[in-house]
């Protein structure tokens, strides 16, 4: 009897993002931490970068982050009025309302830039927001950089 071997191509591995977060220290940090002893499901594709306030976020380190394989970027401190800074939360949205506008000019869209507020009471909405985040970036696909020194995958 003769023996007929069949190859078959591996099949294309499904699109899992790379996400970076950028959380401030006091507020979406512990819902974060509240959210994992919580034992809440929630997607695994987002790297937290914990800084002391929203405030203190240079909007280089979003540049870097996508310049090193990030899909998309999520930036999350104390909602208005809360934050351990006095006014941090403020400066920083006053700071990311300019920034959006200045993203097209790198080719990087505005779907890729999140931002939110979540408190350290709030690990449902951190996990519903890391799923939410998560799911849109699966559909919207991989960031192509247009700059060649983008580290691949």
């Amino acid at each position: 009897m003769m023996k007929t071997e069949t190859s078959t191509a591996p099949a294309p591995a499904a699109f899992e993002p790379r996400i970076t977060a950028f959380v401030c220290n006091w507020c979406t940090y512990a819902g974060a931490d509240l959210a994992g002893t919580s034992r809440l499901q929630y997607a695994s594709n987002m790297r937290i970068i914990k800084l002391p306030c929203t405030g203190r976020i240079d909007p280089l380190f979003v540049l870097k982050a996508f310049e090193n394989g990030a899909d998309a970027v999520l930036v999350s401190g104390c909602h208005p009025g809360d934050c351990h800074y006095t006014s941090g939360n403020y400066h920083a949205r006053r700071r990311w309302t300019l920034f959006r506008k200045l993203l097209a000019l790198t080719g990087i869209g505005d779907d890729r830039l999140f931002f939110s507020w979540v408190s350290a009471a709030e690990g449902q909405k951190f996990a519903d927001l890391v799923n939410d985040v998560t799911a849109k970036v699966r559909k919207a696909g991989p960031f192509r950089a247009a700059h060649p020194g983008r580290r691949a995958s």
